[in-house]
């Protein structure tokens, strides 16, 4: 497949970097202010080094990719919420052009995504977005094989950063402001980590469960999640968890039409209370049971493999 990228950050460039190693050709390549165009394939390696070095990936305006000789359109832009542009506004003309989109940024299919699957069902393009939930975790897969409607939940740890940091303050007895401070300088939290520790970002994750649970019966937005955050949390509640064999995680849960996002108690080595930066997720499924995922959840080649995951569904 030829692929179009939008977004020269993480997952993105990982995306260019790997694509060949799964077949496929990237023939146009975007920031916010340039492009790269090659109707041969670009060179990932320069490409990429010419991101590193001079801050734009080539000479071209970004919307000279739109005209480029492409399949699918990869959307890895930085996630926005609301209108969700300008993403949204890329798989539009994507879609309107009948190429195929799979999308890394979460924005579009979870706070327009009604408006997404009418773009879809006009076009002759698929949508895939495997990568918007747990990364190179096959938890939107999952539920598409078993089938959403034979799902009755879904729930867990989604984000890392959260995690990463209650897994410490347990570990170490810690209060939240030290573990977040050692966090960023690990590169584990960003230096703005809001989106991280305040839930949102879990419960974006969550609401796009939620729409592919609905299929199409009831949309939902981060407007109708109950989000609450860590920051609040202090090392002794850790502690007095860990005396009844329990720990807190920031979990999600996803049942009976409503998103929930919030610290919770759960056993201390239970399914739902991975280390580290690790994300684990439950899918609770008529005639499966309980079907746990758990693994690398973020990171620009984990999410990269999801993505180029989705391009090979595409192409089948």
């Amino acid at each position: 497949m030829r692929l179009c990228v939008l977004g020269a950050g993480a997952v993105g460039s990982a995306v260019v970097e790997l694509a060949a190693e799964h077949g496929h050709v990237v023939t146009a390549f975007a920031d916010s202010e340039s492009a790269a165009v090659d109707a041969d394939g670009l060179d990932a390696d320069a490409v990429r080094s010419k991101k590193r070095d001079d801050g734009v990936v080539g000479e071209a305006d970004p919307g000279a990719v739109f005209d480029a000789d492409y399949d699918v359109l990869v959307e890895a832009t930085p996630t926005t919420l609301g209108d969700a542009e300008p993403g949204f506004s890329h798989v539009e003309r994507a879609l309107a052009d009948d190429r195929h989109v799979v999308l890394a940024n979460k924005g579009p299919v979870a706070e327009r995504y009604a408006d997404l699957r009418a773009l879809e069902a006009e076009s002759e393009g698929i949508v895939r977005f495997g990568a918007t939930v747990g990364g190179a975790l096959p938890i939107l897969s999952t539920i598409e094989d078993v089938g959403p409607s034979r799902v009755s939940a879904v729930y867990g740890v989604l984000n890392g950063t959260a995690n990463f940091i209650l897994s410490r303050m347990a570990a170490e007895g810690l209060d939240y402001e030290h573990v977040l401070a050692e966090a960023q300088d690990l590169g584990v939290a960003e230096a703005d980590p809001t989106f991280d520790v305040d839930g949102t970002d879990t419960a974006l994750k969550g609401v796009i469960v939620a729409n592919v649970l609905s299929d199409g019966e009831t949309e939902f937005t981060l407007d109708d999640a109950e989000v609450e955050g860590i920051q609040e949390l202090s090392g002794s509640m850790l502690d007095l968890a860990q005396e009844d064999g329990q720990t807190i995680r920031l979990i999600v849960e996803v049942a009976d039409g409503a998103v929930r996002v919030g610290p919770r108690l759960v056993p201390e080595n239970g399914a739902v209370a991975p280390s580290g930066t690790e994300n684990a997720v439950q899918i609770e499924a008529d005639y499966c049971g309980r079907l746990g995922i758990t693994g690398r959840g973020a990171g620009g080649p984990e999410t990269a493999s999801a993505v180029l995951t989705d391009v090979e569904r595409l192409a089948d």
